[in-house]
């Protein structure tokens, strides 16, 4: 976060953007919050974002560079991490981890500071960054880009320099030997003659159209050069090509277009060694012959079926184009098989899955031959104004074949939802219990009875209650007549509108994060309800039974209760007054709990005695009696047993609201010795309401609200509430107790009218 703390200074009207000229930002999310858990954070997020927009221009001599952690990366995915891209601002880089030259891997939230590669190379670029003048950071934005785009996008395996010289001076006395032949290999080992390898370019431009070179010398010195004008033999003055190579794990590779390069001669120079072992190699090659399209297995295949390709030619690379790869919800298994002709010792395959619009290669190295296993997933779906194609680029060993496999996997899918929506998961969980609460209240009014939690989710809890109407919105919200009409209205746009523009939605993806919700609002629902009975149970072993009451709804105790929590979260902390009605009414729920616990033992143990019992007194008074007491008995036990049910339900709606204020609570927590009061606290306002609320609702019984006029409205309401949370909830999630509370206001209501 301190990256965007830093992002925040410029909006500051009295501080000069002039100050700083370079930031760099260590898996920052810039987009959006991770947790959108209240209002102050999602603001803050757009002031920052909207500045930097607004002052693009004037934030020109700023240079930043921002780099994400990739998929190892579980708290901060790297999509957030990536800048706003404008026009008007070139100055601003993000890449990740696992594209950076010299590093190549993907690192967690914590140890990306301290990842050694990563610290290399921010070194390197800080030392490059000098002005020598000046002796600091230069204030030539031009050069500073430059440094970055060094250091972190494209490595030339050569020391940075701002103003490379353009030709140089092939001198010493080497051997010049001239090569004609349209592949090329040679391996040193203690020569201690150099070499200038000369390859006539005149007889190859008519039948190629690239020409291709290696060199697992991974120094910084010059190694290849270009001639314009020179003879068969030998090339005095060239331009260096070496600026044009990319650094790779095990090798340094460049890749001509021979049309773009008026040359006569491309010069390999191989410098004299002394127990060094390296191999070069050259081959020229017409770039249809080496690109070939791989279209991706459909999402619905679920790994079923698969899309091969044999790589038949013995070249030493392979552009494989990965056609109608662009949506961050496709997700791949890549299997390579190496095949060689012989057993000799080989270099090892560098594979490199290249995303053109946007800084986040991976690159895996595999011995030869092998079989690779190569995950292939997005972080940024493709922009669309783009057309450019993801490759898989194969840096082979000569004499060997390739054979290319891919599948969809559908665990990385359903990674990359969680990856990207997880967040808006709790609004899910909260929307299925919602309608599960709707439902108990609809049974009350139908059979008089409240159903069981469990019962009424599979019962209740379904998607096609609430997803189509938000889909419908969705795609009505294409149209500038429904767009005005919404806005005419004052209604917030549709969250999945917003995701569906930043290309990270697709209508599945609510279906399967709903399916989700019902699964964990299931078996927490199953958990809830066993603790409970087992801490009754330990709670009966320990402490005496209690009987039965009837509590009224409001008295003067709960009002000054009412009144001390209010005060508490006035003063203090809005949370901490929702964790103390939070464990209160969980204390209320428990002794009920216990109490008809020891009910159903009690019964149990008469029930033998109940028989004998009822024939001896047939005759008398008394068995009348005790026959109507009986009755009386039953009906309150079962009137407590629904009661408890709605309560359990409740309580389970309660947790999430809780846990979703946890954070402000930790926060104040931590800071308690600084300030006894949160200020801003975004949770204050809400938290009066709900302890009101709630301080009524765990002295309420269901046949309090089943005599309600309220109660069919009240009934009705959650439904129109959970299609609410969905629409404005996910990307806000701090919105979701807002409808939580509504429907428990009315609940409330049902209990006094």
């Amino acid at each position: 976060m301190g990256g965007l703390v830093a992002r925040a200074l410029l909006t500051l009207k009295n501080f000069k953007p002039e100050l700083i000229n370079l930031l760099i930002t260590q898996a920052t999310p810039h987009v959006a919050p991770v947790m959108p858990l209240d209002k102050y954070l999602t603001d803050f997020y757009t002031a920052v974002n909207n500045h930097w927009i607004l002052k693009a221009q004037d934030l020109r001599n700023l240079t930043t560079l921002s780099v994400a952690g990739g998929f190892r990366d579980y708290q901060v995915r790297s999509g957030l991490a990536f800048l706003p891209r404008l026009s008007q601002h070139d100055s601003a880089l993000s890449v990740v981890s696992s594209a950076v030259p010299r590093a190549w891997a993907s690192t967690d939230h914590l140890s990306i500071v301290w990842c050694k590669e990563l610290v290399l190379a921010t070194i390197r670029a800080f030392f490059d960054l000098i002005d020598e003048n000046t002796r600091q950071i230069t204030e030539d934005p031009k050069k500073r880009m430059s440094v970055l785009n060094h250091h972190f996008v494209r490595h030339p395996a050569k020391i940075f320099e701002e103003n490379p010289e353009a030709f140089a001076e092939l001198t010493g006395a080497f051997m010049w030997i001239t090569v004609k032949a349209s592949k090329w290999t040679y391996s040193v080992y203690n020569d201690s003659d150099g070499k200038y390898f000369i390859f006539p370019l005149a007889s190859h431009r008519k039948l190629y159209s690239h020409i291709y070179c290696e060199n697992s010398m991974l120094d910084t010195s010059s190694w290849i050069y270009g001639c314009r004008n020179s003879n068969s033999s030998m090339c005095l003055e060239a331009t260096d090509l070496s600026w044009r190579a990319e650094l790779l794990p095990t090798t340094k590779v460049v890749i001509l277009k021979l049309q773009d390069y008026p040359l006569s001669h491309i010069v390999i120079q191989v410098p004299p060694t002394a127990g060094n072992k390296y191999t070069l190699g050259c081959e020229f090659f017409k770039e249809d012959s080496r690109t070939v399209q791989l279209p991706v297995t459909h999402l619905f295949s679920f790994g079923l079926s698969s899309s091969k390709i044999l790589l038949n030619s013995t070249g030493l690379v392979y552009n494989v184009q990965l056609q109608h790869f662009n949506q961050i919800y496709q997700a791949f298994k890549i299997y390579i098989e190496s095949h060689c002709q012989s057993l000799k010792e080989r270099k090892p395959s560098v594979y490199r899955l290249h995303i053109p619009w946007s800084h986040e290669d991976s690159i895996t190295v595999a011995k030869v031959p092998s079989f690779t296993e190569i995950s292939a997933k997005l972080h940024i779906a493709q922009p669309q104004n783009d057309s450019r194609v993801p490759e898989l680029n194969i840096y082979s060993s000569s004499d060997c074949q390739y054979e290319v496999i891919l599948k969809t996997s559908l665990l990385q899918v359903l990674g990359q939802i969680i990856r990207f929506h997880a967040g808006a998961l709790p609004v899910y969980i909260v929307s299925n219990i919602l309608l599960t609460y709707g439902g108990q209240l609809s049974t009350l009014i139908s059979t008089g009875q409240c159903s069981d939690f469990s019962l009424e989710l599979v019962r209740t809890a379904k998607p096609y209650k609430v997803e189509p109407l938000i889909n419908i919105v969705v795609f009505l919200q294409g149209f500038n007549w429904f767009r005005e009409i919404w806005e005419s209205l004052s209604l917030p746009e549709v969250d999945a509108a917003v995701l569906s523009s930043r290309d990270a939605w697709f209508p599945l993806v609510s279906l399967i994060l709903f399916l989700f919700g019902t699964g964990i609002a299931y078996w927490s629902g199953v958990f809830f309800s066993t603790s409970l009975r087992l801490f009754s149970s330990l709670w009966l072993t320990l402490i005496r039974p209690t009987v039965l009451q009837k509590d009224k709804l409001i008295t003067p105790r709960r009002l000054c209760r009412v009144l001390s929590l209010a005060l508490v979260s006035w003063t203090t902390c809005g949370a901490f007054a929702v964790f103390i009605i939070y464990l209160q009414y969980l204390f209320k729920v428990l002794k009920a709990e216990k109490s008809l616990t020891s009910i159903s033992n009690h019964s149990k143990e008469t029930s033998q005695n109940s028989s004998i019992h009822a024939v001896k007194n047939q005759s008398s008074m008394d068995s009348i009696s005790e026959a109507t007491q009986s009755v009386s008995n039953s009906t309150t036990t079962a009137e407590a047993v629904n009661s408890l049910k709605m309560h359990v339900t409740i309580l389970n709606l309660f947790t999430w609201i809780v846990l979703l204020n946890l954070p402000s609570l930790i926060y104040w927590l931590k800071n308690l010795r600084y300030n006894v009061r949160l200020d801003p606290d975004p949770c204050r306002s809400t938290a009066i309401v709900i302890v009101c609320i709630l301080e009524i609702l765990m002295n309420s019984s269901t046949s309090e609200v089943k005599s309600s006029k309220l109660l069919k409205i009240a009934a009705k309401v959650p439904l129109p509430l959970s299609v609410a949370m969905l629409a404005f909830g996910q990307m806000h999630l701090y919105k979701v107790p807002y409808f939580v509370t509504f429907s428990l206001l009315l609940h409330v209501l049902c209990c006094i009218v």
